[in-house]
């Protein structure tokens, strides 16, 4: 049996459209003969990279979420995510409980109820799968995600190791910028505390905050305050 002329026109102008052939296995489409008795067994065309890989390209970068999760649940959701492959985070802080006969030092989520992870949003079944997770925090069904600043800088202050513990939500103050130290380069409100000065990190999608201890020799007014020329003032809590 011959290929007819519409046929061979067809394969002349799928091979226009997608380039040089390449040959395929001897014995690929053997079964029902289709490729043989057409006469196209030599025909393939290459798939795109991405296809092909079934996998984003090496740069690609996902940006953060907020996962919530049930009472508790943290430590395990993170343990599940990294089992999974899955770039997570669950900021500590350090918390001393007192009971009747004796007090321990533990650690306590900075967030409680949530933990942050990078993922692909169009593709969050395998989270949303793993036990404790509820939803992933947005705008009803649609996912919103974490500027990244602000996942930094609270990346950064829990790799200091100076003291921090959460605070209420604060975004009105004076915004200051660390010169020196662990957390250089990050701005943030400054807070006066019992006579301590802290700086306040916060992640605006959840309305929540976070309270660093801070030596206010390190600290400088960002380029708006300078700008103003106003004198730089902290926030007091009592």
């Amino acid at each position: 049996m011959f290929a007819t002329p519409a046929l061979i026109t067809m394969a002349a102008r799928l091979e226009t459209i997608h380039g040089p052939c390449t040959k395929v296995p001897e014995r690929w489409g053997s079964k029902g003969g289709s490729l043989d008795r057409l006469g196209l067994r030599d025909l393939t065309w290459p798939l795109p990279a991405q296809l092909e890989t079934g996998v984003e390209t090496g740069d690609t970068r996902y940006s953060w979420y907020a996962l919530r999760t049930k009472s508790r649940y943290e430590n395990t959701v993170a343990s599940h995510l990294f089992a999974r492959g899955y770039e997570s985070f669950l900021p500590l802080y350090k918390c001393r409980r007192r009971w009747s006969d004796r007090s321990k030092e533990i650690e306590l989520p900075l967030f409680p109820g949530y933990v942050f992870c990078q993922f692909n949003s169009l593709d969050r079944f395998p989270i949303l799968s793993i036990p404790g997770v509820v939803h992933v925090v947005g705008v009803g069904r649609t996912p919103v995600s974490i500027d990244e600043s602000e996942i930094a800088a609270i990346q950064a202050a829990v790799k200091s190791g100076l003291h921090r513990q959460p605070c209420p939500f604060l975004e009105i103050g004076d915004r200051v910028r660390i010169e020196h130290g662990p957390l250089c380069g990050i701005e943030g409100i400054l807070l006066g505390f019992r006579g301590n000065q802290r700086l306040v990190l916060s992640v605006t999608l959840l309305q929540r905050s976070v309270a660093v201890q801070v030596d206010e020799a390190r600290v400088q007014p960002t380029l708006q305050r300078q700008a103003s020329g106003g004198p730089l003032t902290t926030q007091r809590v009592s």
